[in-house]
């Protein structure tokens, strides 16, 4: 049954505002209509999972670019019906070699600016997405590339959202980021709502990166690594060195300065495959990526959520929402002193995601609110965590925004990133969670029309912490894709755009789906919360301890009841929080559901 977001003044359970979406052909869950109508159009083409998220997700940097880019990055988890295996694509990029802690220390920096040239690190996406089309696709650079190419040469809808968040840009794109006001200004303005725009320079770009795979002949293979070199080892790679080097531009700091990513860090580079961290969760088997991201907090919070009968409980009562806050509490204490990438630290994850570890650990879960940031109960988790909290909110970021990058200055919007989800006919499943690269984040390369990523922001100038800046290795981000197995076979793929509430909001699909009975799009429709305790990943970084941000559609009784558990609540409007994507595949049957919220977001499928 369903029922528009406004006609349902109570979080009835079986109310939805769209059908789940259910077939065998195929499914595409995006963030944005347009890309799922692209990923939908390849699985009719006869291509596979692979083919349709390539071409879907450089389509959302068209057509989403204030949420992601072609200098962003993207971690990916798949499922290959071919292999019968489960692996995790990295197209997270690597800090400079010439990023040193030093080297900030001397610009009087006890934080990372999230604006400009400083923080920005190997653009990881587009070896990501070529990675997975040469490996698992069937489909040539030139098809996948072709609707994102489309869009930016003969125009895209502009979202409302888009105009809102450049109207607080227009002055400082047109005083110190000129670059970025050719692509964004027409006359001095942003375009309006619903506006035809083009993005000329990222449709030139593209369409060189083709004709140089074309040129490179022979194999699709050969093709696919030509478009690779192209990007990495040519032109591309090229201007960004000039303009990075070259022209210094204003950023976070309020001063101008030129950043340190290279030609050399581009073409040392490459997106990887490596194996998936997991957790068994009843009858489920949780797939996240390593510690470089923050996915491994979903398998901590189950963990700790396991000793409790969360299937008696009101799936929307206040006793659930509280025990969900105070074991994301822990695990993302967890997350501050102990991730990040594992080739440069040493994590103890095996421990961290042991039974024996999290029983104790759910001990420190009480009836009331908990206000401290409490890791592991350790010396060194101590001296650690004391660190983050004398960093955090240490700069006030100074230029076109500060903090999470949408949560852009007058107004304020929530969500960072896109996402995408598809199952093929053959069982086929990608879940994909792209972002960096925002027009809000650094100045359009005038080469090549699109601007880079800050992802360094994420990484703490202190020499003992294991997120700490590292040349060569990766920043710890908050891209955090989700794959499910069920009896042992490949079942769901989920995500959501939100930074640091990526996976508590998937959280909360998992345990109604799991506990409750929900199919997706109810799990997806029922109210949202989540925790903004523990320090941001987003500069200033600052911690709200025992803060939540919850939907209104609670419920007085529910919200009364968390006041007087101590917790401090935000409370949102009802259709405000998540931007949840999701697919399944059953028995041959295939189901997709998206967020209504935002009007955005669409699950197709046949």
């Amino acid at each position: 049954m369903s029922k528009p977001p406004s006609a349902d003044p109570v979080p009835g359970l079986r109310f939805t505002t769209r059908p789940e979406i259910i077939g065998t052909f195929g499914a595409v869950s995006t963030t944005h209509w347009l890309a799922s109508a692209v990923g939908m159009s390849i699985l009719e083409r006869g291509g596979h999972a692979f083919d349709a998220a390539v071409a879907a997700g450089i389509t959302l940097q068209i057509v989403e670019p204030h949420l992601s880019g072609p200098a962003g990055d993207m971690p990916a988890i798949v499922y290959s019906a071919r292999d019968k295996k489960v692996r995790v694509l990295c197209g997270q990029g690597t800090v400079p070699a010439g990023a040193t802690m030093a080297k900030f220390k001397d610009l009087g920096l006890t934080l990372i600016p999230d604006t400009g040239f400083l923080a920005a690190c190997v653009p990881g996406c587009f070896d990501g997405w070529m990675l997975m089309l040469r490996d698992y696709g069937t489909m040539t650079v030139e098809q996948v590339l072709e609707p994102a190419i489309g869009y930016a040469a003969k125009g895209f809808p502009v979202l409302p959202r888009i105009t809102m968040l450049l109207l607080p840009l227009v002055e400082f794109f047109k005083s110190e980021w000129p670059s970025s006001a050719k692509v964004w200004l027409h006359k001095g303005q942003p375009p309006r709502p619903w506006a035809l725009h083009t993005t000329p320079g990222t449709a030139q770009t593209y369409q060189r990166i083709v004709a140089e795979s074309k040129a490179a002949g022979g194999s699709r293979e050969k093709q696919i690594d030509a478009a690779r070199d192209a990007f990495y080892r040519g032109f591309v790679a090229e201007a960004i060195d000039r303009f990075v080097r070259g022209t210094p531009q204003m950023d976070g700091t309020g001063q101008r300065n030129t950043g340190f990513l290279a030609a050399d860090d581009m073409a040392n580079w490459r997106a990887t495959w490596e194996d998936s961290v997991t957790c068994d969760y009843g009858r489920y088997r949780i797939h996240k990526t390593g510690p470089w991201g923050q996915g491994p907090v979903l398998l901590q919070a189950l963990s700790l959520l396991q000793g409790f009968d969360i299937a008696s409980l009101d799936p929307l009562g206040a006793e659930l929402v509280h025990l969900v806050v105070e074991a994301n509490k822990l695990a993302y204490a967890d997350r501050e002193v102990f991730y990040g990438d594992p080739n440069h630290a040493d994590v103890p994850l095996t421990t961290l995601l042991s039974k024996d570890y999290n029983d104790r650990r759910r001990e420190l879960i009480g009836k009331e609110a908990s206000f401290d940031q409490r890791p592991s109960l350790s010396e060194i988790s101590a001296s650690r965590i004391t660190t983050i909290l004398g960093l955090a909110g240490s700069m006030t970021p100074i230029g076109p925004g500060g903090g999470e990058p949408t949560f852009a200055p007058l107004p304020e919007y929530k969500g960072d990133t896109v996402h995408l989800d598809v199952i093929d006919r053959w069982g086929n499943m990608v879940a994909a969670t792209p972002s960096g690269g925002w027009f809000q984040s650094s100045p359009v390369v005038p080469e090549l029309g699109f601007p880079l990523g800050t992802r360094a922001q994420m990484c703490w100038l202190a020499e003992d912490l294991p997120s700490g800046l590292v040349p060569g290795a990766r920043p710890r981000t908050t891209l955090t894709p989700t794959l499910v197995e069920r009896d042992g076979a490949p079942y769901l793929v989920c995500g959501s755009p939100g930074g640091d509430q990526q996976d508590q909001w998937i959280l909360l699909l998992l345990l109604r789906h799991f506990h409750h009975g929900m199919n997706l799009q109810e799990a997806i429709d029922a109210p949202m919360f989540n925790s903004m305790h523990f320090p941001s990943s987003f500069t200033p970084r600052a911690p709200k301890p025992g803060a939540v941000s919850i939907e209104d559609r609670f419920g007085p009784e529910v919200l009364s009841d968390l006041n007087k558990r101590g917790h401090k609540l935000t409370v949102s409007d009802g259709w405000s929080l998540g931007r949840v994507c999701a697919a399944s595949w059953d028995g041959g049957l295939i189901r997709a559901a998206t967020t209504p919220r935002h009007m955005e977001a669409y699950a197709i499928g046949r």
